[in-house]
């Protein structure tokens, strides 16, 4: 008998759409802060507009932890802070606070290698003219940046979507739960052939547009 017919397609299509809102509200949130929170470490890096050794020694340390701890380990740790803010651990909306808190930092990290990628000159133009630190920010750093901006988020979005799926191992919800309770919990190995091979697909569209992007705007 073929094992596929005894598949649940609207467990899968439930467990799908959780797994998109997700990767959408997380990488939203994910993209603000870790954008912001790289360019304040390139900022306030050793020779920089707004140097501050200082901060950017403890910014760096604390992009460094939370970057080196699991994602399970991260998602467990942080349970009461994501319980005062969405008030729950379980769920879709349980894990959108430890996914944006393990994924921010990565971008952040991303974000300040890319906008050292741009040439001082460049800066250094902009301020001869009398631009303010916030005005080449907007006008000069992000617009010279934003092939490997787009190529940042785009490799923080893939790594959502795998923490996404380990946040089943926690009661997370989505793909990677479903693969849990089902695929390995009742032995079912149709139904985590399914789930790979949607996230995969996932993995497979998120990696094709963020280069099309990439390509559009890359001007070298």
């Amino acid at each position: 008998m073929n094992m596929t017919w005894e598949i649940n397609w609207t467990e899968i299509a439930k467990a799908t759409g959780d797994t998109l809102v997700m990767l959408g509200w997380s990488l939203l949130f994910t993209i603000i802060i870790g954008l912001a929170l790289g360019i304040i470490l390139f900022l306030t890096s050793k020779g920089q507009l707004l140097q501050n050794v200082p901060l950017y020694g403890v910014l760096s340390l604390i992009v460094n932890i939370l970057r080196s701890v699991p994602f399970v380990i991260l998602m467990i740790s942080v349970f009461p802070i994501t319980k005062v803010l969405v008030h729950t651990t379980i769920g879709v909306k349980g894990a959108i606070p430890p996914l944006v808190i393990a994924a921010a930092p990565f971008l952040a990290r991303l974000v300040e290698s890319a906008l050292r990628e741009i040439e001082s000159g460049v800066i250094e133009a902009a301020q001869s003219m009398g631009a303010t630190p916030w005005q080449i920010v907007w006008r000069v750093l992000l617009p010279e940046a934003r092939p490997g901006l787009i190529s940042a988020v785009t490799v923080t979005a893939v790594a959502l979507l795998s923490y996404s799926a380990m946040s089943g191992v926690v009661g997370g919800g989505g793909l990677g739960d479903l693969a849990l309770r089902y695929g390995y919990m009742r032995f079912r190995t149709d139904i985590m052939i399914v789930t790979v091979i949607i996230l995969v697909l996932f993995v497979q569209l998120l990696q094709m547009f963020g280069d099309r992007m990439v390509a559009k705007y890359n001007r070298k």
